[in-house]
């Protein structure tokens, strides 16, 4: 390792830019002739469209143009989709509604669009839009997850009778049947992981700009995936073709998931371009956000854990109703399915599962990924019924665990995934040891003394990521490959450009990747640029999300770097005389091993492109790329501990320490992952703590701005104690496993199973507000 490269704590390049106020978000771009968009959004939940007149809107000062469903239509410019098909247990397909971009005749949610308004700037579009006279005939609502399928309730799709989307099915039901039978204990929970609203700094924006002269598209968005965006845009929703189309996700300020989706506005925007011959830019403002884009979460789950005379675990059984919204987002399908229930063997070794998933409709906002998406959900499932089952054994719930734990690798589970590799004694030992677990009685005896209530809660979870390979994921519905794509430029003088097709929103690309070109060529990581972001700079490419980025994007970029040195070696023995096998490139230098023969680094990459003096045969030139496919998932993994403090007069909680002990294989930057794991965990606390999601029984958003929602602060937070072991991935070069989403993983059952043990009320659901608690507390006199 060297100072700058693998394994170091280097400070994150682009954040000089950032904190200076130089960032370049879609906000900050500016382009001739450019205007500004407004949307009209229905205020019903519900309701068919029976009139829209724009006459007065069009009128007023400074508008360019106000468009309707109706016009979108008869340009042809397709409906939004799902991008991952599920077919329920019976084998029939999984039913998408129909969702248009612009709604023509029905509305579905609070926030659904209806028409787009341009205008000279921000302020006429929105007076205009509030001058357009849309007419509805209101119709019955259902927002309730668990009441989406009750007889009667109102129906939102003629796809998909009942609300049913699909009724799907995994593991093996029989055997699951035969284990509960020999059980010696059985515990049962009814389980609600509620619904958020990702809150990213950046708001989603996008710029549509159509070239009449070169008939060319140009969108800068807010995009996890960029590429992505692109290929849905022109190959599902008709609006370009691909080659007549840039897509540019400049800075983006947050993501979480919820941006990696194609949304209306993107498209729209590009479609109202070509419309009124404008450049057209919409920046949502907070409160769309939190109307329209996609939520998370939102399960409802019944699950059953039955155990041996040992207290070995002998099946699984799990029934979750997921809601999925107003519409089917582009990867909503998968998140309740592959990404959920195929993680609900945990950490455990448990011989038969069996879960059962019907996702639903309901008139509220799209519900689609969202950190975590799914392993979250799994996660509080598993390990809130595992401490339950403590509770009721009347065991450690650290030694239920580490009994039932799978410590043979490579591990078949019984929901598809084969982990690869792992050590989950390690992480507990390591969260325990922190957490002076074996101390807590003595600390909660004093905390009684002053009138509080303590309590210690365990979460040991395990996660998938990197989602692969991409054979796999096609056989299981999804409609892209998951593979990532690099190419290393080394210039005339030395210095690199590595193109990635991963995006950076937040995760420290520009650092991280350097470092692997640091560490191999030894160059200052101030020489090495990474390039992302850009459809017409990067030839493809998947994104970021599921803590991809390092696992698969550095792994195609070490790929690329093979190629890279193979050539440079070539040169350097050519050059230096000497056999190829003794070159080794370390420091700057292309050296002979054991001699004193050595060029620098920038004459070796110059050589290759005066291309004087190059091997025979050899093109001229130093770049190179690549592709690399995943051959299996990465399985994270970490025992989250924390140790709360409750006021039993307020039910107000203050979380007193919070340890993570985790494993994400191979660190490319401490500093970096302390980082990703510090919003995980902030995110996961808020969720527990604070974070709900609330419409009423009409379908108005009554958490719509942060005057109602409540994000976590500071002094929700405590200061977090991390660390981390190591077992390498064997499925990837680096051994990395991925570290951005176990934060918001493991934490929130920690946090409520601390709770529950120190009011002694197992029947607390999130976010475990001081009010909820206070009732909880209550309850349990």
């Amino acid at each position: 390792m060297g100072v700058e490269g693998i394994g170091a704590r280097v400070l994150r390049k682009e954040d000089k830019r950032f904190i200076t106020g130089k960032g370049r978000y879609t906000d900050d771009m500016s382009v001739p002739g450019m205007k500004h968009a407004a949307f009209v959004r229905s205020p019903h939940a519900h309701a068919k469209i029976t009139g829209i007149d724009v006459e007065t809107a069009k009128k007023m000062p400074g508008v360019i143009g106000v468009l309707t469903g109706a016009e979108l239509k008869a340009d042809g410019i397709g409906n939004l989709i799902c991008g991952w098909m599920i077919h329920s247990k019976d084998g029939t397909p999984m039913k998408m509604g129909a969702w248009s971009p612009l709604a023509t005749d029905t509305v579905r949610y609070v926030g659904d669009a209806v028409v787009i308004v341009v205008a000279d700037t921000k302020g006429q579009a929105r007076d205009a839009a509030e001058a357009v006279d849309v007419s509805y005939e209101e119709l019955p609502v259902v927002v309730k997850t668990a009441e989406a399928l009750n007889e009667g309730a109102p129906q939102l799709h003629p796809e998909a009778p009942g609300n049913l989307i699909f009724d799907w099915d995994i593991g093996d039901e029989k055997a699951t049947n035969d284990a509960f039978a020999g059980a010696a204990h059985v515990t049962k929970m009814d389980i609600v992981n509620g619904r958020l609203v990702p809150n990213a700094i950046e708001p989603r924006a996008t710029l549509g700009v159509y070239d009449a002269g070169e008939d060319h598209y140009t969108c800068w968005t807010t995009s996890q995936n960029p590429h992505v965006a692109r290929l849905v845009l022109s190959a599902f929703y008709n609006v370009a073709p691909e080659n007549k189309l840039r897509v540019i996700a400049p800075d983006v300020g947050g993501g979480f998931g919820s941006k990696i989706f194609i949304y209306p506005e993107e498209l729209i925007c590009l479609w109202a371009s070509k419309k009124t011959g404008v450049p057209v830019k919409w920046v949502a403002d907070r409160t769309e956000s939190f109307l329209a884009d996609a939520h998370g979460r939102d399960h409802v789950t019944h699950a059953e854990l039955a155990f041996d005379k040992d207290n070995k675990i002998l099946g699984l059984k799990v029934q979750t109703i997921a809601n999925l919204g107003a519409y089917m987002s582009l990867f909503s399908s998968s998140v309740p399915t592959y990404l959920y229930a195929t993680l609900l063997s945990g950490q455990y070794d448990i011989p038969a599962i069996h879960a059962n998933v019907k996702a639903v409709y309901t008139n509220t906002a799209p519900v689609d990924a969202y950190r975590g998406a799914g392993r979250p959900e799994a996660s509080f499932v598993l390990e809130r019924i595992m401490e339950t089952a403590a509770r009721e054994l009347k065991v450690s719930p650290a030694e239920l665990r580490r009994k039932n734990f799978i410590r043979t690798f490579p591990h078949q589970t019984p929901v598809i995934m084969n982990y690869d590799a792992g050590d989950f004694d390690a992480t507990l030992d390591a969260g325990l040891k922190a957490a002076d677990y074996e101390g807590f009685e003595k600390r909660r005896e004093e905390a009684a003394k002053r009138g509080k209530l303590r309590g210690i809660g365990l979460s040991c979870y395990i996660e998938a990521c990197g989602i692969a390979p991409s054979a796999a994921v096609g056989s299981l519905g999804a409609g892209v490959g998951l593979w990532e794509s690099a190419e290393v430029r080394v210039n005339a003088i030395g210095t690199i450009e590595i193109l990635t097709g991963s995006h950076s929103h937040g995760q420290g690309h520009e650092t991280t990747f350097a470092q692997l070109a640091t560490e191999r060529f030894g160059v200052p990581i101030d020489s090495v640029s990474i390039v992302h972001g850009d459809t017409d700079k990067v030839q493809m490419g998947m994104g970021t999300y599921g803590s991809r980025s390092g696992a698969v994007g550095m792994s195609a970029v070490v790929k690329a770097l093979d190629k890279v040195e193979a050539k440079a070696k070539k040169i350097a023995a050519h050059l230096l005389e000497a056999d190829e096998a003794d070159i080794e490139i370390k420091d700057g230098d292309v050296r002979v091993v054991g001699t004193d023969k050595s060029l620098p680094w920038f004459q070796v990459a110059l050589a290759a492109y005066t291309a004087h003096n190059l091997p025979s045969g050899m093109e001229p030139g130093l770049k190179e790329g690549a592709f690399y496919d995943p051959s299996n998932f990465t399985f994270p993994g970490g025992c989250h501990i924390c140790e709360v403090e409750i006021d039993p007069e307020t039910g107000v909680t203050e979380i007193i320490q919070f340890v993570a002990a985790d494993d994400f294989g191979k660190i490319i930057n401490p500093m970096i992952v302390e980082g990703q794991v510090h919003g995980g965990l902030a995110q996961g606390i808020g969720q527990a703590l604070l974070e709900g999601t609330h419409y009423d029984d009409t379908g108005q958003l009554l958490t719509a701005s942060f005057m109602d929602y409540t994000m976590p602060r500071a002094q929700n937070l405590p200061s977090f104690n991390i660390m981390t072991t190591e077992t390498p991935c064997p499925s990837n070069p680096l051994g990395i496993k991925g570290c951005g989403e176990a934060g918001a993983i493991g934490s929130p059952p920690a946090v409520i199973n601390a709770i529950t043990d120190a009011i002694h009320n197992n029947n607390l659901t999130m976010p475990a507000t001081p009010q909820t608690v206070w009732n909880a507390i209550q309850a349990a006199k």
